[in-house]
């Protein structure tokens, strides 16, 4: 990856990884209700991302299918870096300032710091 995604690269990115591939066709498909963008204009930053190394592209006949080169995960990583210097403590500390966390949310952020922990405690005991 390049260079970090613009929105509406993320809004690509976004069909992409809950399809893994698609065409221009399928990609427009999902997000033109929601986006209005015209099949013109996704077709054009699909190629844009391509340059950039967000996606990469294979042919079947004369279409394009693209698939994306980065995670959700690369994603968030390079947010975190960028917005907080890597400080993932104030990005947690102001998502729960926010207010604006369902109880559930909440629960999944607990278990994925339980999870976490757990993980980290199994890496210690095999270094020892």
């Amino acid at each position: 990856m390049d260079s970090a995604p613009t929105e509406r690269e993320m809004e690509i990115l976004k069909v992409l990884w809950e399809i893994q591939e698609g065409s221009v066709r399928d990609v427009h498909e999902l997000l033109e209700p929601e986006s209005g963008l015209h099949f013109n204009t996704i077709q054009t930053q699909l190629r844009i991302m391509d340059d950039k190394g967000l996606v990469e592209h294979r042919r079947e006949g004369r279409t394009f299918v693209y698939r994306p080169q980065c995670t959700r995960e690369d994603v968030s990583s390079r947010f975190i870096k960028q917005v907080y210097d890597g400080a993932v403590n104030e990005l947690m500390l102001n998502m729960l300032r926010s207010e604006k966390l369902s109880d559930k949310e909440l629960q999944e952020l607990e278990s994925m710091i339980a999870e976490a922990r757990l993980k980290k405690s199994k890496k210690r005991k095999k270094r020892s």
